[in-house]
């Protein structure tokens, strides 16, 4: 008998979930429901740029339980979401933290015991209300090798790089680069929607699909116009997913062949 192969998938990811964003998050996700994506990752952010730790909003704390309990997935996002600058930083690490993100790159260099301290602590946070996320996604996807290091000790199951889905238990690296937009100004913006509709058609063979959205890309008609397109689009043949969800399949398939 033959293994049955893996489900083509897509998986929606929202970033920057907090109680700072929810109205937004909760507008998307409604509209993402509609289009059929009943299941996605939510990335949530601990102590959103320090402003406030996600535990001390009750009500954000039982509506992301009853999110989970809808099946949409719970993954650990940074713990503040924000990198503090430093100084001597090179020319390359001026662009990563500050062009490339603004100031958001947590992990981008961190080392494995401040990584560890922070995995910890949020992992700590989650299990209070009943939450064990096994998923940790790094702010900007920059992850530096103490980061992935640190993630490995604290046995999470796995991360994403902004090209590919590393399964932390066997290091599979699965390869799909993800959709994402940029938003900051009228330059990035435009430059986003040609790129994302290209990257979109050339993901077409892939088994999996990421699309990864932010609370301000609810903002702009003709980005949220995309996205709502391509996930319609993509949902008529494939499966929408958490990525929990598509590892499991993934390994299954592994297993059976």
């Amino acid at each position: 008998m033959n293994p049955s192969p893996p489900s083509r998938a897509l998986v929606v990811s929202i970033h920057d979930v907090s109680p700072f964003t929810l109205e937004a998050v909760q507008t998307m996700l409604a509209e993402l429901r509609g289009l059929g994506a009943g299941r996605c990752s939510l990335l949530v952010v601990p102590d959103h740029h320090r402003r406030g730790n996600f535990l001390h909003d009750k009500p954000f704390c039982e509506w992301l339980l009853a999110r989970h309990d809808e099946g949409h997935e719970v993954v650990i996002h940074g713990y503040y979401h924000r990198r503090e600058r430093k100084p001597h930083e090179t020319a390359i690490q001026r662009f990563m933290t500050r062009a490339y993100t603004a100031d958001e790159g947590e992990f981008y260099d961190i080392d494995e015991e401040n990584a560890l301290s922070l995995l910890n602590r949020a992992r700590q946070e989650f299990a209070s209300i009943g939450l064990h996320p096994r998923g940790f996604i790094a702010p900007a996807w920059l992850l530096s090798d103490g980061g992935e290091q640190a993630l490995r000790k604290a046995d999470f199951r796995y991360t994403t790089r902004l090209r590919h889905v590393l399964d932390l238990r066997d290091g599979a690296k699965h390869d799909s680069a993800s959709m994402v937009y940029s938003t900051r100004n009228s330059w990035r913006r435009a430059v986003s929607l040609p790129w994302n509709a290209a990257l979109f058609h050339s993901l077409d063979a892939n088994p999996l699909l990421r699309v990864s959205i932010h609370p301000p890309d609810r903002d702009h008609p003709k980005i949220w116009r995309q996205i709502s397109g391509c996930v319609a689009l993509g949902l008529k043949n494939r499966a929408a997913m958490t990525y929990g969800e598509w590892l499991n399949e993934m390994t299954k398939h592994h297993v059976e062949s």
